[in-house]
């Protein structure tokens, strides 16, 4: 693929002295049986012996082969190969070495892909300690080391050595503490302890990072990764040409600032503090942070006009993005109230028991709220969304890394600030970590062994995306927003009026605007239908016919693209149905599960609808926008979730805490409890709140 991209690619290989030994031996059985055969009139083989197989022997016998199979795979691309045989004398001698160049040079030239391997038929055995003794030598012992040689010889831009693990390790790969290192500079060799080298090749790893490090100082990146993982979305080789974070970098330039793994760790550790506060301490921080939103306005406002005025210069933005972009003084002020209110709940969050049993006398049990643990939240043009998530990991007890758009930079820098200076009130300033390193979506999804829930706020692209690329970690949120009103028959005109413009006009680039209009068969043609026209036309928004819709039209609107279309815009379908029934129906099919309302005067067809549909949220003669946590009285929401686990509908303080069991006990084993056992189970309930330690039983 990147040879036909027009990029000039090498490859060295290995595989000639394990083609050759698989091929002997097996010529070597087949002659054995032959004899056996023979000799004894019979084809069983019987105390065979397999001779001690010559490496260059093997190679001599395996290369063919082995050029063979690369022949076979590149010419299904229309890609010629030739290959390259060496020894070290081809690089200590300047003619050959010069040779060598020119030779590679003019295949790069024609487009034709090199194959290169160390010569091990006639290849002397490596000297001791004899390489990387500086720039211009490097014994060639392994393909790492002949990689590294030939990528400084040919001013390589890149060079990708493939292993069998993810990349370099701070220790042996799979014991307990090992973590992947994701940039590697000359200056951390000491911090590395090195494993038993791979049961395949004869370098390993610490042969792969001296030749990596001879690369980098003659002018080549490196990076070290696994070449042995399944192809799902793409390859180890064009993800790390494409930049993503994969495997091992090397660097020479250690950037100023920590890197988001140590950033992690800083929030995990301090995370673990901020939970054992007192909950009137953390309600105290949260307080801090809403004074200094109202204290700090004009210089938040600062800031952010800096990133409105850098949007509309650069005019990249849509109209809803600015939007959500601009803070304003009022919204600084709804910010503030809702930190309040997410400070009262959390007094009584962390820690509460929810509930209690008694399961033998002296034996009880407990099930107590408990943080989450590091939460991700990554968010779009949405400055706003920072003080609140902050508050609400706050308040839960949470570590929090966030990632912002680079849209809101200004903003979100100053936000992060007023987050820690509060945090730093009760000592817990690194708690929550903004992330303002070039990483992608997918590389923070790696950060799987840190991070305990990600948190996607933004576009449906962007949640799709998380969901995609996140490893193991579970992902809150919805993809879409496809949210409906049903205008039933018996709605009152003047509630469908209010409801259908604040749900479609108040804020059209929300996930709980509507997006599907359906009108009771039995409205068309009435003066509420005409009415419901007339106010959207005035509101100008566009609307898409449904295929029913269509049917009674000979000119109007155009054909919706999809019945399943997030406009996100002043745009909506519009859909006739025959019932009740046909418009569950409707939203099962094309609906996300986000939010749906009814407007009806009908009570026993609006109860029906609120129990027939397993939305998110269903809502009776209201509107699509009270889908909020703001709005629900949680005093904020870290985000929106259609998931059939765990929170569902606007996410607040309680949807970022889970459980733990904790059990007392005066020395019960569960033999105690068996057959042969003196005690027998109670499970009795207890009240939630234990009573005084001196009231306690006894026993």
């Amino acid at each position: 693929m990147l040879q036909n991209q027009g990029r000039e690619m090498m490859i060295v290989t290995s595989g000639a002295v394990a083609f050759g030994k698989q091929r002997l031996r097996h010529e070597i059985l087949l002659s054995q049986s032959v004899r056996q055969a023979l000799h004894s009139g019979q084809n069983q083989l019987k105390d065979m012996s397999m001779p001690l197989l010559e490496a260059r022997a093997c190679a001599a016998a395996g290369q063919s082969g082995l050029m063979a199979l690369y022949e076979a795979m590149f010419t299904q691309y229309s890609t010629c190969t030739a290959q390259i045989l060496v020894t070290n004398l081809d690089f200590h001698d300047d003619q050959k070495r010069r040779n060598l160049n020119s030779t590679l040079q003019e295949l790069l030239r024609m487009n034709i892909v090199p194959i290169i391997n160390t010569n091990d038929a006639v290849v002397p055995p490596p000297e001791p300690n004899s390489d990387l003794q500086g720039v211009n030598v490097i014994s060639i012992k392994d393909n790492d080391s002949l990689a590294a040689r030939l990528a400084v010889e040919m001013r390589a831009d890149l060079l990708i050595a493939l292993s069998d693990v993810e990349g370099l390790y701070d220790s042996p790969p799979g014991t307990d503490d090992a973590k992947l290192i994701d940039i590697f500079y000359p200056g951390d060799q000491q911090s590395i302890t090195y494993g038993t080298k791979s049961r395949v090749g004869i370098g390993g790893m610490e042969a792969k990072v001296k030749a990596a490090l001879w690369a980098l100082q003659g002018g080549t990146s490196v990076v070290i990764a696994n070449g042995t993982l399944p192809k799902v979305t793409g390859h180890v080789i064009t993800d790390i040409v494409e930049g993503k974070k994969v495997g091992t970098f090397f660097s020479e330039v250690k950037p100023a600032g920590p890197t988001v793994e140590q950033q992690t760790e800083g929030a995990r550790n301090a995370g673990r503090t901020l939970a054992s506060l007192q909950p009137h301490q953390r309600s105290e921080i949260i307080c801090k942070l809403a004074d200094l939103l109202m204290e700090r306005r004009e210089e938040i406002m600062a800031a952010n006009k800096m990133d409105m005025d850098l949007a509309v210069s650069i005019g990249q933005l849509s109209p809803a993005m600015l939007e959500r972009l601009a803070l304003s003084p009022a919204k600084l002020g709804s910010l503030a109230l809702g930190l309040r209110q997410i400070a009262v709940a959390a007094r009584d969050s962390v820690g509460r028991v929810l509930r209690r049993t008694r399961l033998a006398s002296g034996l009880e049990l407990e099930q107590v709220s408990v943080p989450i643990g590091v939460l991700l939240v990554i968010f779009e043009a949405r400055p706003d969304c920072l003080p609140q998530v902050s508050a609400l990991a706050i308040a839960s007890g949470n570590a929090l890394l966030l990632k912002g758009g680079k849209e809101a930079a200004h903003s979100n820098r100053l936000l992060h600030q007023l987050s820690q200076e509060a945090l730093a009130l009760h000592g817990v300033g690194e708690a929550v970590q903004l992330v303002s390193t070039r990483e992608e979506v997918e590389d923070l999804c790696r950060l799987d062994r840190m991070v305990d829930l990600i948190v996607p706020r933004g576009s449906s692209q962007l949640v799709r995306e998380i969901q995609r690329a996140a490893r193991g970690i579970p992902v809150l949120g919805h993809s879409e927003g496809v949210c409906h009103v049903y205008v039933d028959a018996e709605a009152s005109p003047e509630k469908v009026l209010k409801i259908v413009r604040d749900s479609k006009c108040d804020y059209p680039a929300a996930c709980n605007a509507m997006e599907t209009l359906l009108i009771h068969r039995d409205i068309l043609r009435t003066p509420l239908f005409d009415q419901i026209i007339d106010m959207l036309r005035t509101e100008q928004v566009k609307i898409h016919a449904g295929p029913s819709f269509a049917s009674y039209l000979t000119f109007g609107p155009s054909e919706a693209p999809s019945l399943r279309s997030e406009y996100g815009a002043l745009e909506c379908s519009l859909e006739v149905v025959d019932s009740l029934q046909e418009a569950v129906q409707h939203i099962q099919k094309y609906g996300s599960s986000h939010t749906d309302a009814i407007v009806t005067e009908n009570e026993e067809t609006a109860e029906k609808f609120l129990q027939q549909l397993d939305s998110a949220c269903v809502f009776w003669n209201a509107s699509t926008r009270f889908a909020d946590g703001y709005r629900f009285g949680l005093g904020a929401e870290v985000g929106i979730s259609t998931a059939r686990i765990h929170a569902r509908g606007p996410v607040g303080l309680e949807g970022l805490l889970t459980t733990k069991w904790v059990l007392r006990g005066g020395g019960h084993t569960a033999a105690d409890f068996s057959e042969s056992g003196s005690l027998t189970y109670l499970h009795e309930t207890l009240p939630l709140t234990p009573p005084p330690a001196g009231q306690r039983d006894a026993n």
